[in-house]
C-alpha cells in the first residue's frame, strides 16, 4: 500500500490500509485514517488530523505552513473529516496562535485543482470548491455551499449554507444562506435564490416560498437591513431554515452583500 519512494516520518501515524503513492511525503505529526489515498509528489506536513476514505490527489499540499508573516512555528493544527477528495495542486494550511489556532474541513467535501484553504478557515460539510477558488484566512464556508472557479473570497468573511458564487467573483461582504452572488471580477452581488441547490437537499415547497420573500425584503427593498430583519421576522413564517438565514445576518460583522 506504501510506495517504496515515498518519504514517511517514523512518527507519523497511518491506518493499516492508507495507500501513499509514489514520492509522496508525510510529515512526523501527520495522523490519517483508514481507507485513504494519497497521490505521487503529495505533501502532508505539520500537525494534520485527516480522517477516513479521503483521497488526495498528486502534488496536493495539505498541512503547510500558513502563509502569515506573524506565525513562528506554533503548535496549530489542520483537521480534516472523512470522505473528501482534494485534488492536484490544492493546497489547506495549519491554522495560527492569533486566530483559531486550527483549520477545519468537514467531511464530504471537494477541492478542485489549485483550490486554496487559507489559515483558520473552517469549510463545513459538502462544500464544493472549484479550480483555482481561493479563500483567504479566517474564512468560514457553511455546508453545501459552492463557490466557481477564480473566486476570491475575503478574510474573516462568510459563505452561508447552499450558497453559490459564480466564477471570477470578488466577495468582501457576508453571502446569506440559500443565495447565488455573482460579480464577474469585480464585488459580488446576490442574483436571486440557489432554487435548484434548495430543490436537491428536499427543502419543502412552502419553505422556498418563504425564503423567496425573505429574499426579495432583504435583497430589493431600500429597507435599512435592521428594518428588513424586523420586517422577516414579523411577516414570514419561521422554519429552521429562516431561523438561520435570520440568525446568519445577524451575527454578521463585515456586512451582508445585498
Amino acid at each position: 500500500m506504501i510506495h517504496s519512494t515515498a518519504v514517511i516520518h517514523s512518527g507519523a501515524e497511518l491506518a493499516a490500509d492508507v495507500e501513499i503513492g509514489p514520492y509522496a511525503i508525510i510529515g512526523e505529526h501527520v495522523k490519517i485514517g483508514r481507507g485513504t489515498k494519497v497521490g505521487a509528489h503529495a505533501v502532508i506536513d505539520g500537525w494534520t488530523t485527516i480522517g477516513e476514505y479521503n483521497q488526495i490527489f498528486h502534488l496536493a499540499s495539505v498541512g503547510a505552513v500558513p502563509q502569515d508573516l506573524k506565525y513562528k512555528g506554533e503548535e496549530t493544527y489542520l483537521k480534516i473529516g472523512d470522505r473528501n477528495i482534494i485534488r492536484e495542486f490544492a493546497t489547506l494550511h495549519l491554522g495560527t496562535v492569533t486566530g483559531d489556532g486550527e483549520t477545519t474541513v468537514g467531511n464530504g467535501n471537494l477541492f478542485m485543482a489549485y483550490s486554496h484553504v487559507a489559515h483558520d478557515c473552517h469549510v463545513r460539510n459538502g462544500v464544493v470548491m472549484a479550480n483555482a477558488a481561493t479563500l483567504a484566512g479566517h474564512v468560514t464556508v457553511e455546508d453545501y455551499a459552492i463557490l466557481g472557479g477564480l473566486c476570491a473570497i475575503h478574510q474573516f468573511t462568510r459563505i452561508g449554507a447552499h450558497a453559490m458564487i459564480g466564477g471570477g467573483t470578488l466577495v468582501g461582504m457576508d453571502i446569506p444562506p440559500y443565495t447565488i452572488a455573482t460579480g464577474d471580477r469585480r464585488d459580488a452581488r446576490l442574483r436571486g435564490l440557489n432554487l435548484v441547490g434548495l430543490k436537491r437537499h428536499n427543502v419543502s415547497d412552502e419553505v422556498v416560498s418563504a425564503l423567496k420573500k425573505a429574499y426579495k425584503i432583504l435583497a430589493l427593498s431600500d429597507m435599512k437591513l435592521k428594518d428588513a430583519i424586523e420586517k422577516i421576522k414579523t411577516e414570514i413564517p419561521s422554519s429552521p431554515e429562516m431561523e438561520h438565514f435570520i440568525t446568519f445576518i445577524e451575527s454578521a460583522q463585515r456586512g451582508i452583500c445585498r
